[in-house]
């Protein structure tokens, strides 16, 4: 199915990490001109940049809690693509010690608030100047949030509130926001569940976590990237999504935050 994005510009933020990276080569495949942004893992998104076909597509380093970045990071794109006609605000940190409240610095909360949150102003805002600027009619932006913004996540209450702001209270501003600059312009959001990428693999060794895990999710398995890389896709699609806005999607086999399965009836080898 032609999802109508040839031509178009993306920005996929934190490009270069598992999730990035297959949004990224999902979107190649449609036919949209990608920028592919990463922060510091720079050889990564060199290397996802040389998959792809080098004379439509950009690679851009920025620090997204960075004001001056950011904008540098829209003035590169512009200068090698053209303006920016689609966000994907992907670019996240999850900080995996446990850490329960009484414990937690305020520096610790404020690094996670920062790159969680802070950075996806810094890039909407960046993006709906664009929108005015150069009068993009069809605008959209996918906000990557967590299941954990839904259901909470003990040990990371600032990575739960960074996220439940994002696609909460910030996507429902944006999404009336938007269309005060372009008629049709949409903003969503995406909550993927525990997904399996290069910074997650390691839990599917302990039978134990995965098995706790599914649990909590009917479907009974673990989500691969491409799962999240599809429902981004859809929503980055006017053609496929044109009527969605302010919506935010789960994909997170159904999960519902509590126990549906005894440990029994659980197969860690299956997931």
């Amino acid at each position: 199915m032609d999802a109508g994005l040839k031509g178009k510009v993306v920005l996929v933020t934190g490009a270069s990490g598992g999730l990035g990276s297959e949004m990224v080569r999902a979107l190649a495949g449609e036919g949209a001109r990608v920028v592919i942004h990463y922060h510091s893992r720079r050889e990564a998104a060199i290397a996802l940049f040389g998959e792809l076909d080098s004379t439509v597509h950009a690679v851009i380093g920025a620090d997204l809690t960075s004001e001056d970045d950011v904008a540098r990071l829209w003035r590169e794109a512009e200068q090698q693509l053209e303006p920016i006609e689609i966000v994907i605000a992907n670019a996240a940190i999850w900080p995996p010690e446990d850490v329960p409240i009484h414990r937690m610095t305020l520096e610790h909360w404020d690094r996670t608030v920062t790159t969680n949150l802070t950075s996806v102003f810094l890039c909407m805002r960046e993006f709906f100047r664009g929108i005015e600027q150069h009068t993009i009619t069809d605008p959209a932006a996918v906000l990557v949030g967590s299941t954990a913004a839904v259901f909470g996540e003990a040990g990371h209450a600032d990575y739960a509130a960074a996220k439940g702001g994002l696609v909460h209270g910030f996507l429902l501003s944006l999404k009336n926001e938007i269309t005060r600059l372009a008629a049709h312009g949409r903003v969503n959001a995406l909550c993927p569940g525990w997904t399996v990428t290069p910074l997650t693999e390691g839990f599917m060794d302990d039978a134990d976590v995965v098995r706790r895990a599914l649990q909590t999710i009917p479907l009974r398995k673990v989500g691969r990237p491409m799962d999240v890389a599809s429902a981004a896709l859809f929503l980055a699609s006017s053609q496929l999504s044109g009527h969605i806005t302010g919506q935010m999607l789960m994909t997170s086999g159904g999960m519902e935050g509590r126990v549906l399965y005894e440990p029994d009836e659980i197969d860690p080898r299956r997931v």
